[in-house]
């Protein structure tokens, strides 16, 4: 590769310099690679230059002065290393699939996801999902370490993808990696907002900055005359509308002109709806608990929809859908007959819409909870969690979440 056909930045005599391909990670790093070093919480990358330099690298890109040519080094200066370093990592990787979807918010991204994954793949189209629950496509299974990942793997994926000729791909966007640019470079068909509640303050300090890394999202990763799918019933729905109308981008919420939700009712453990589309009026059976799954379900409807899906085809396989990992998960029964689900409800806004779901629900049952908060992670929502768990449940087991490097005590107390 040159290196003019990837850095528009670089002077023109430095155009035609050869490279073999890009790195963050010093141990990675082989002869001829370009360097990204970062700096990040623990680790500065600039400190790995020399050895880096020792393995036969001859270009580093730093956020660092340092002068241009060194001792047969190359040194490309940069405002914002993470955005340079995504927009390379798309560029090369240039081959994507051509309906890209992105899911932010802080509950429901995983559940959206996937179910949008499972309304295509069970209408028999090819399709990928990108998250928390690591990449599920076809014939393509991949665990992550996080949900957002580093735009060198996520360019590698989308590559691999598109040769298997995967073109609907959802992903989850979060807060950590907007924030850090890691989908910079990358242009979304379409984007969803589920909604906003207290978490990730230790890393984003304030709730308008917790805000402002979701709307990035909407104001500058959304391709021109692309659109945007969330609730109008949430706080954030006028800013959100704002950025539509400036960005010229169209809005969908769950109240929109092509189908009517006129009842919802319980039968057992699932729910009933009926709904108008067409003049014609279907009764869709939902074998989920949990009201939310309904919210949830509508957006990957949508987004499905919007993907050259017939809404007939989309509501034929709702009754087919399954809960996700994690999120009112059905585990089973224990030996007085109790129910048992499992809910990732790490927020208190989430662990109070599965209690109260779960109340609605099943409006005779006694509802005991077991929960716990990590350790090293936003302090603040803890006690709030606690009174969830006091105001709402009839018993609560109080246990360890992944403590890190706190004390469990500290943490339960």
């Amino acid at each position: 590769m040159r290196l003019g056909d990837h850095f528009q930045q670089v002077k023109k005599k430095y155009h035609k310099t050869f490279f073999s391909g890009i790195c963050f990670d010093h141990r990675k790093i082989k002869k001829n690679y370009i360097f990204f070093a970062i700096k990040g919480n623990n680790l500065d990358g600039n400190n790995f230059i020399p050895s880096v330099i020792k393995k036969g690298c001859k270009i580093i890109v730093t956020e660092k002065n340092f002068d241009e040519w060194k001792n047969g080094v190359l040194f490309i200066k940069t405002k914002n290393i993470r955005k340079l370093l995504a927009k390379i990592s798309f560029s090369i990787f240039k081959k994507k699939p051509n309906n890209l979807i992105a899911v932010t918010g802080t509950n429901g991204k995983s559940s959206v996801s996937d179910f949008y994954y499972q309304i295509l793949l069970l209408n028999n189209k090819k399709v990928a999902s990108i998250g928390t629950l690591g990449v599920r496509s076809n014939n393509f299974n991949l665990n992550l370490f996080n949900t957002t990942i580093d735009p060198i793997n996520l360019g590698k994926i989308l590559n691999k993808l598109k040769k298997r000729k995967i073109e609907n791909v959802i992903m989850e966007a979060s807060s950590h990696g907007l924030h850090q640019n890691r989908l910079d470079g990358l242009l979304f068909n379409s984007a969803i907002f589920t909604n906003l509640s207290q978490d990730h303050l230790d890393y984003h300090k304030n709730f308008k900055n917790y805000l402002n890394a979701k709307l990035y999202l909407f104001q500058n990763l959304i391709k021109k005359g692309g659109f945007i799918v969330t609730d109008d019933q949430i706080p954030e729905f006028k800013k959100i509308k704002n950025i539509s109308l400036k960005k010229k981008l169209k809005l969908f919420t769950l109240k929109n002109k092509y189908f009517q939700i006129l009842s919802h009712n319980y039968k057992n453990e699932a729910q009933i709806l009926k709904i108008k589309h067409e003049n014609l009026i279907h009764e869709i059976r939902v074998n989920l608990v949990g009201k939310i799954q309904l919210k949830n379900i509508l957006m990957a409807v949508i987004a499905a929809f919007k993907s050259n899906l017939e809404l007939k085809k989309i509501f034929s396989v709702i009754p087919r859908l399954s809960s996700v990992e994690g999120r009112f998960e059905k585990i089973g029964k224990i030996k007085n007959k109790s129910l048992v689900f499992l809910d990732y409800a790490h927020t208190p806004d989430a662990l109070q819409t599965c209690i109260l779901n779960i109340r609605e629900q099943f409006t005779d049952k006694h509802i005991s909870v077991l929960f716990g908060c990590g350790g090293d992670r936003d302090k603040g929502k803890r006690s709030k969690m606690g009174k969830i768990a006091d105001k709402y449940a009839d018993k609560i087991y109080l246990t360890d979440d992944n403590p890190r490097y706190e004390r469990p005590k500290k943490i339960r107390d």
